[in-house]
């Protein structure tokens, strides 16, 4: 192939772009998976079924009425009285008020707007994860494309080689040993393409999970925002704004409360009470002989304080306390390990990405030297000064220094957006999502289910939000040759 040819072709496949009209980019790849991803709304669901622990708890706080009603059938008559009734009709209202409860309804508000925020940074924590799948898997799909043209490309200039090297046997200028040798490699590139094929298919299915859509042309990514300028920063950063780190802080405090609630079923309730009663006898009171009929209703009215006040309930409650306290150090340890862990995860994302920088500038130099070792081979080989083997050894250098460019960018681009999201930076907000459409807003689901004080009040059944893929055709490992 001419120098200039392969030149074309690294530039195309290597640099990792592609500018068609009906490109797709990697903020449209994240905009679609926000807004019809399962897994993200299936997180977006969690949270809203969290917020509804603080109505639940806040109800134990509030006033309570019910009323109840029965029918009676006297089916055997008092042989002691002349006025017993064969049926009445009776009928009940109370209304309970908790005036003090030992701090149980507090502290177990406050440990559920504990865990509602934890909650939402459980959210954050799903959407940044998932992003960095999405990040990966559009450049998973750029990486194999790119690398699947150089192997078509590849097979291209063997298959030309061949056909070179077969013409000079026939004159004799080559032997029976070239033309093996050109053909063997001929054989192996055809499978390293075929290979590629199939790691595109995955690499573009593993995308329609995620995103919902078939990739298309997928263009070469904007450069990633906010990375940090050394390694302590990124850590400091992740500490202050990581969301799986902030949830477990959450959680630390909400198990701080739990044990205060625990600790309140050992204490007096004080509660008002009040209530009214009906009665009728449905004109079946009898009389007594020679007296007034007596009146077939009655009402009744009352209305106190109740004081109650535990004394023996058998250990229950100290092992209630008990228990919240150990899920209270569970939760302490859980946060360390969680900053141990976040702490990793930053310093092996920085490392990985700063390694990837430097793989880049080495592998390019090693590109360009393939190149012109490649142009100096084949210059060589035309006078005879080399043989048929070090040509395809040249190109197969040439063609391996190309892919581990194309997987250092690759490997760079994903380490860095990683790191972003382990410092807590790489959310649909960070990301400048809203531009394409109204971001999901949590906190107007807390303020709803807050405001909800009656009993039957409840959301549409519910219906799928996410988006199938199943009428999406199978993908195929071809690439675009324009």
């Amino acid at each position: 192939m001419p120098a200039k040819g392969l030149k074309a072709s690294l530039l195309a496949c290597v640099c990792l772009t592609a500018s068609p009209a009906a490109a797709d980019t990697l903020k449209e790849a994240l905009a679609q998976t926000y807004f019809s991803n399962p897994q993200l709304e299936a997180a977006r669901a969690q949270l809203r079924a969290t917020d509804e622990t603080v109505p639940i708890q806040r109800a134990s706080g509030l006033p309570s009425l019910s009323s109840s009603a029965s029918l009676t059938e006297f089916l055997k008559q008092s042989s002691a009285s002349f006025i017993s009734p064969q049926r009445s009709l009776s009928a009940n209202i109370d209304l309970g008020v908790p005036l003090y409860s030992g701090g149980s309804v507090r502290n177990g508000v406050r440990a559920a707007e504990n865990r509602v925020e934890a909650g939402r940074a459980d959210l954050r924590g799903t959407e940044s994860t998932i992003f960095t799948r999405v990040v990966s898997a559009y450049m998973d799909v750029i990486q194999n494309e790119a690398i699947v043209g150089l192997t078509a490309n590849n097979v291209d200039v063997l298959s030309t080689n061949l056909e070179a090297t077969s013409d000079r046997f026939e004159i004799g200028d080559l032997t029976r040993t070239d033309v093996a040798q050109s053909e063997s490699r001929l054989a192996l590139a055809r499978s390293d393409y075929r290979t590629a094929q199939a790691n595109l298919v995955i690499a573009r299915e593993n995308y329609i999970a995620l995103v919902g859509s078939a990739p298309n042309a997928l263009e070469a990514p904007p450069p990633l925002p906010g990375l940090p300028a050394d390694l302590q920063q990124a850590v400091d950063l992740a500490l202050e704004h990581n969301p799986d780190l902030i949830a477990a802080r959450e959680r630390i405090q909400a198990a701080g409360y739990d044990i205060d609630a625990a600790g309140a079923g050992r204490l007096p309730r004080i509660e008002a009470f009040a209530s009214s009663g009906y009665q009728n006898y449905l004109g079946t009171l009898g009389s007594i002989p020679g007296a007034a009929a007596p009146s077939q209703v009655s009402t009744s009215a009352q209305a106190g304080l109740r004081l109650s006040i535990p004394i023996f309930q058998g250990g229950r409650i100290s092992a209630q306390q008990r228990q919240s306290q150990a899920n209270s150090s569970v939760a302490l340890e859980q946060g360390i390990a969680t900053e141990r862990s976040v702490i990793a995860q930053v310093r092996s994302s920085y490392s990985n990405w700063q390694a990837a920088r430097s793989i880049i500038a080495s592998t390019q130099s090693a590109v360009d030297a393939a190149e012109l070792s490649l142009e100096g081979v084949r210059a060589e080989n035309s006078i005879g000064n080399r043989s048929i083997l070090d040509v395809l050894n040249a190109e197969q250098e040439l063609l391996r220094a190309q892919v581990q460019l194309v997987t250092a960018r690759r490997n760079e681009y994903v380490a860095g957006f990683s790191l972003l999201a382990a410092m807590g930076r790489a959310e649909a907000r960070d990301l400048g999502l809203e531009s394409e459409g109204p971001l999901y807003d949590p906190v107007v689901n807390y303020e709803r289910s807050r405001g909800i004080y009656l009993d039957w009040h409840s959301d549409p059944d519910p219906v799928a939000r996410s988006t199938r893929t199943v009428d999406i055709p199978a993908q195929d490992g071809e690439i675009s040759q324009d």
